[in-house]
C-alpha cells in the first residue's frame, strides 16, 4: 500500500539521517553556533542582538534544511534509490510525503532546540508568543525541506546542489527586509522582495518578537504554507517513473 511505502521512506531517511553525524551537526549545532557568535558579536549592541536574532531563529533552520534536503535527495536520486522507489506501483504523492514527514520530523526537532538556545542560553526575548515563535521557526525549516526537494531536480552533483545556494537562498535573506525594510528598497527590488516567501517568513517572526498580529501576520502566515504547497507540488512534478 501506497501510505505504508510513505511511512517506511520517512522511517528509511531518518535512519540514514542518525548515521550521519556530519549532517546532525549542520542541522543542529551549526545554528545554534552562529546565534551564539551572533550574540557575542552584538555583546555591546543588545537592542540589535533582540531585533535580528528572533527572525535568524527561523532563517537559520530555513538555510540548513535546503542545503540537507537537496543533498540528501540528491544522493537518492543518484544512487538510484529513487528510480527503484519509482519503479513501483504508487502514487508520487505518497512517496514525496514519505520524504516530507521525514525532513518535517527533522526541522520541528531543530527549530525546537534552536529556540531553546536562543530563548533560554542566549537570553532573546518576544513581547508576543513564544511558542508561535516556535511554529513560525518550524514552519521556515519546512519550506527550506520544500525547496529543497524541488532545487535537488536540478542538480548532478552534491556540489551542485550546494551551488543552488545563491540562486535560491542568499537572494531571500538578502531580501527578506533583514538589512534593510522592504518598504526603503527600490521600487524593482521591493516588488521582488514580496515575491519571495523568506520575505513573509522574516515579517511574521518580527510582527510576533513585537506582539504584532492581526491581518498582515495571517497573511504572512498564508503566504509561508501556500509557498511549502507549491514548493512540494513543484518537487513532486520533477520525479519521472521509467520504463526499461
Amino acid at each position: 500500500m501506497s501510505p505504508d511505502i510513505a511511512l517506511a521512506t520517512a522511517s528509511r531517511v531518518l535512519r540514514q539521517l542518525r548515521r550521519d553525524p556530519r549532517t546532525l551537526v549542520l542541522i543542529v549545532e551549526v545554528p545554534c553556533l552562529l546565534l551564539t557568535l551572533l550574540q557575542f558579536l552584538f555583546d555591546e549592541q543588545p537592542a540589535t542582538f533582540q531585533r535580528v536574532g528572533v527572525p535568524l531563529v527561523g532563517i537559520f533552520p530555513f538555510v540548513s534544511l535546503f542545503v540537507v534536503t537537496s543533498i540528501t535527495m540528491l544522493r537518492e536520486r543518484t544512487t538510484g534509490t529513487l528510480e527503484r522507489l519509482m519503479s513501483m506501483p504508487l502514487a508520487k504523492l505518497y512517496l514525496l510525503a514519505g520524504y516530507g514527514m521525514a525532513f518535517a520530523l527533522v526541522a520541528a526537532g531543530q527549530a525546537t532546540i534552536v529556540s531553546a538556545v536562543a530563548f533560554g542560553a542566549l537570553g532573546l526575548e518576544v513581547d508576543g508568543s513564544l511558542p508561535l515563535v516556535i511554529a513560525l521557526a518550524v514552519g521556515n525549516a519546512v519550506l527550506g525541506m520544500a525547496l529543497g526537494l524541488f532545487a535537488s531536480a536540478f542538480a548532478t552533483t552534491e556540489f551542485q546542489a550546494v551551488q543552488f545556494m545563491p540562486a535560491f537562498v542568499v537572494p531571500q535573506i538578502l531580501l527578506s527586509g533583514l538589512f534593510v525594510p522592504t518598504d526603503r528598497m527600490t521600487p524593482v527590488l521591493e516588488g521582488i522582495a514580496h515575491a519571495l516567501p523568506l520575505t513573509y517568513a522574516f515579517d511574521a517572526l518580527t510582527r510576533v518578537a513585537r506582539g504584532v498580529g492581526g491581518g498582515r501576520l495571517a497573511l504572512d502566515v498564508a503566504v509561508i504554507v501556500g509557498a511549502i504547497v507549491v514548493a512540494l507540488v513543484l518537487g513532486a512534478a520533477t520525479l519521472r517513473r521509467r520504463t526499461a
